[in-house]
């Protein structure tokens, strides 16, 4: 199998369709890392098959689909299409009709993978199925992932041996006989099932079978129930009926009990409307007065919020006095502080200045002398530095010297040693391929003659599977066959019971011959039933009799009026006693009911016309549709001749029934004759093939030995002349090493030298570190001093600012206390003014609070008579109510007392096909 292109859209990092052309010869895809070479192998995998998300590297399948970037949405579907060189035709027969054969999966959200191949949809199975049939697949050896090459060397033998079935190209067929013994593992558990659901059809057919007696034994009670249940109906008949009468008469007292209730409760709700319309003027009264004490309150809450906030301003203002004189004592401390901190200030000054006098010359002193000892330091690291080069380089050499002649000795004493051990191995090795050999001609003798048996054994099964096979597909057709018969007869003759037994219901077998029913003498052609049925109707219920009631023979007619043109006589296609010959003679039948309809102003005294449908119409006008006519007789009819034709048939199929029977028999014989030979021949195959794969493996085993022995004294000779070269070169390097080696300078002199130079270096370091610490005091002690005078210059500016401006504040705040004490005697005076007012105003609250008083009283009383007259409505209401209620329910009562009259009567006629009366006649018969 050659791949030629694989196309990708959508699938991971590839979002745009991106072809990846596989030339002949090698191709290669090189990149950095994370460019998506990767993808390119699972992409591989993916439409090989591969179904499990960890192989794809990721959490789910849908993963695989392009999961959108800053600058791109995310897809909704991923496609991989990988084609195939089919110029060969070595693809299966179903894709084997093109060049090039394209294996497409698309996966899609929320939806799933579908796969094509040849532009057809195919099922996963068939896809992995194709590729391993050419020995790979989504799990092949041959696509090599990061990390395989060292499970692959560190693989068990089971994961060797599927790279050994691949390369062997029977891969595919291990994975087609796995797929056929899980069918055969399904078809035993079908079986196996088959067997139980037969031994449930048993029960069950235990079970049918007392049910039917069951069934039995119920219609022989049946006709005992009938007399209880017409006793049982009439009872109820006459008790819905006393019931009813009583009804009634409550339903009159109760429809007086609520006139007088209803008229009651009217006049109680005339006093409560009147008792109602006199409370919306005692109410605005209360309001009105309850609105002017409210007033009143706020005004006496307002004054009191007056006197509050002038009691307040009074104290603010005395408050504000003392603070303004405080704050004047305060300026006059500050301006007498203010002149001594100015004269501490300027004499600092001075001595700051005088400080920093020849700071700039000491200061340059000390730069010039650390750059100095930073020159001395750079020189004599310099030197340090190449000669501490020197001495590694030194050291390098001896080092690698000294390992060279080390190595090279153990080189070729290691060679030496396995050039004895090689030896020795290669003598045991001559012994192992001799017996080897031995062992192969004697499996080789064995494998052929288990093959010859393992033939024969198949050659036997084919032939007693295929004999099983038909003897089988025989027994089924045999069973299916005796099943469907049986079925037929069980449903025949339940059906010939059932209504053998219906009809013997009403039949008294032990009565004599003459004293049968008119129907139970008649035979009529099919399809005329309802025809006879509508013509004779009830009267057929009766038998012959020459007194009482029932048909007596008097013969034909002296003078027969004939019937209408279009009507044939019922008689020509009826069998009846000589009873019925008159009735039947003057009675016509016709093709359809607007024939009937026509004919009808025709018919002599006597005459009827019916249909087939049973549609009826007599000589004296009267008619009536099928659908209206008496039914019982014409069924009855109908079930007469159903049952002589179900007869007729159950006689045919009980014969058949006996030779499906007999087939089947003879069927399970052979069956089992063919399942015991089946059985045995099995058997015989499958002992043959442990002793062929045993033969077979003891062939490969002696075979593999054998070459294993030839390989191995092969790769012992090549070792042996090996490790004797490996030898003579080890020691021809040792004696080189050894004398480069003994050339080398002496390593422990030079460390010495630099160990001296080194500690010159230490010491040029510290004096450069004291000149720049020295430098460094210098500049902050300046910088220090320069920030301290400039604080000074701008503490004494902001001194004499304020003293400068000490006059303007003392006139301010001097200005600010006339103002307040001014504020202050305006204020003394407002508290007097709102007491005068306050007491005026409880004076008018006393008096609205009179008023008030005296319309709660009023209103209180009038609501007190609203709500007895209230009370006394809803008395009156909820007794009318209840009278209503009791109205309605002697109403409902009365009605469902009718309705079980009629309940009950109809029962008595769908029951027992007759009227109360009629029951009640016959009962007392």
């Amino acid at each position: 199998m050659r791949f030629t292109r694989l196309r990708l859209n959508g699938f991971k990092s590839f979002v745009d369709p991106t072809d990846l052309l596989i030339s002949d010869g090698l191709t290669g895809v090189v990149g950095p890392n994370g460019c998506g070479k990767s993808n390119l192998l699972e992409a591989l995998r993916w439409v090989m098959g591969e179904n499990r998300p960890t192989a794809m590297r990721g959490g789910g399948m849908e993963d695989v689909i392009f999961a959108g970037a800053s600058s791109r949405n995310a897809r909704n579907y991923a496609e991989v299409t990988l084609t195939i060189d089919n110029s060969e035709r070595l693809a299966p027969t179903a894709f084997n009709d093109v060049d090039q054969l394209e294996i497409v999966r698309r996966i899609t959200r929320d939806v799933g993978s579908a796969y094509k191949a040849a532009g057809k949809d195919v099922r996963a199975r068939d896809v992995q199925m194709l590729f391993a049939d050419a020995s790979t697949g989504a799990h092949s050896p041959a696509l090599v992932r990061q990390g395989q090459i060292s499970e692959l060397i560190n693989a068990r033998p089971k994961a060797r041996r599927r790279i050994l079935e691949e390369a062997a190209g029977i891969s595919g067929l291990y994975q087609r006989r796995h797929e056929a013994e899980l069918k055969l593992n399904a078809a035993e558990t079908n079986l196996s099932r088959v067997d139980d659901v037969i031994e449930n059809l048993t029960t069950q057919l235990a079970q049918l079978a007392r049910q039917a007696r069951q069934a039995a034994r119920y219609r022989e009670i049946g006709a005992n129930i009938r007399q209880a249940e017409g006793l049982l109906l009439y009872r109820r008949w006459r008790e819905a009926d006393e019931a009813a009468a009583n009804a009634r008469d409550l339903l009159r007292t109760r429809m007086t009990e609520a006139s007088e209730a209803d008229r009651g409760a009217r006049a109680a709700e005339a006093a409560r409307q009147k008792a109602e319309d006199l409370l919306p003027g005692l109410r605005e009264e209360d309001a009105i007065a309850a609105a002017v004490v409210q007033r009143l309150l706020v005004q006496l809450d307002t004054l009191s919020d007056q006197a509050d906030r002038a009691r307040e301003l009074i104290e603010t203002l005395t408050a504000r006095i003392d603070q303004i004189d405080k704050d004047a004592a305060r300026e006059s401390a500050l301006n007498r502080d203010a002149g001594e901190t100015i004269e501490t200030l300027t004499w600092e000054q001075t001595e700051l200045e005088k400080a920093g006098t020849g700071h700039s010359e000491n200061l340059a002193e000390a730069e010039v002398a650390a750059r100095n000892a930073a020159d001395v330091l750079g020189e004599r690291e310099a030197a340090l530095t190449e000669l501490t080069e020197d001495v590694a380089r030194l050291a390098a050499r001896h080092q690698s010297a000294e390992r060279l002649v080390s190595d090279h000795k153990r080189s070729a004493e290691r060679a030496e040693a396995e050039q004895a051990t090689a030896a020795d191995a290669r003598s045991e090795a001559e012994a192992k391929r001799k017996d080897a050999e031995l062992a192969m001609a004697g499996a080789r003798t064995s494998e052929a003659e288990a093959r010859v048996a393992a033939e024969q054994a198949e050659s036997d099964l084919i032939k007693a599977d295929a004999t099983r096979s038909d003897a089988q597909t025989a027994e089924i057709e045999a069973r299916a066959a005796r099943s469907e018969a049986d079925g037929e007869v069980s449903a025949l003759s339940a059906e010939v019971t059932a209504i053998s037994r219906l009809l013997d219901r009403d039949t008294d077998a032990s009565k004599e011959e003459s004293f049968l029913k008119a129907v139970d003498k008649i035979s009529v052609e099919a399809g005329l039933e309802a025809a006879l049925g509508a013509a004779l109707s009830d009267d057929l219920k009766y038998p012959e009799a020459d007194s009482g009631s029932g048909w007596a023979t008097l013969g034909g007619y002296s003078d027969v009026a004939a019937l209408p043109a279009d009507a044939i006589p019922l008689a020509t296609s009826v069998d009846a006693p000589a009873a019925l010959d008159r009735r039947l003679s003057q009675t016509g039948l016709v093709a359809d009911a607007e024939t009937g309809i026509a004919l009808q102003p025709k018919l002599r005294p006597g005459q009827r016309l019916v249909t087939r449908e049973g549609d009826l119409w007599r000589w004296d006008g009267f008619a009536m549709t099928a659908k209206d006519a008496p039914s019982a007789a014409a069924a009855r009819l109908q079930q007469i001749n159903r049952l002589s034709a179900l007869r007729n048939d159950l006689a045919a199929l009980e014969e058949r029934a006996v030779e499906t029977r007999d087939v089947h028999q003879r069927a399970q014989e052979k069956l089992t004759q063919a399942t015991e030979a089946d059985k045995a021949a099995r058997h015989a195959r499958r002992a043959a093939d442990p002793a062929l794969a045993d033969a077979s493996r003891t062939l490969s085993r002696a075979d593999a030995d054998f070459n294993l022995a030839g390989g191995k004294l092969e790769s012992l000779a090549q070792a042996m002349a090996r490790y004797a070269d490996v030898a003579t070169e080890a020691r021809t390097a040792l004696r080189e090493a050894e004398g480069t080696l003994a050339s080398l300078a002496d390593l422990a002199q030079a460390r010495a030298t630099l160990e001296e130079v080194r500690i010159t270096v230490e010491a040029a370091r510290m004096t450069m570190m004291a000149r720049r610490a020295e430098q460094d005091d210098l500049r902050r002690t300046g910088e220090a001093r320069e920030k301290r005078r400039q604080e000074v210059v701008k503490e004494i500016s902001g001194w004499r600012h304020r003293l400068e401006t000490a006059s303007a504040r003392g006139a301010e705040l001097a200005e600010r206390r006339s103002e307040t004490e001014v504020s202050l005697k305006e204020a003394s005076a407002a508290p007097d003014e709102i007491s005068a007012k306050r007491d005026a105003l409880q004076s008018e609250i006393s008096k609205a609070e009179a008023r008030k008083a005296s319309a709660a009283d009023t209103l209180s009383s009038a609501e007190g008579a609203l709500r007895q007259a209230a009370q006394d409505a809803r008395d009156a209401a909820t007794k009318a109510g209840e009278a209503r209620e009791a109205r309605a329910a002697a109403e409902a009562r009365a009605d469902a007392a009718s309705d079980s009259v009629v309940v009950a009567a109809e029962r008595i006629g769908e029951t027992l096909n007759t009227t109360p009366q009629e029951l009640l006649e016959a009962l007392e018969a």
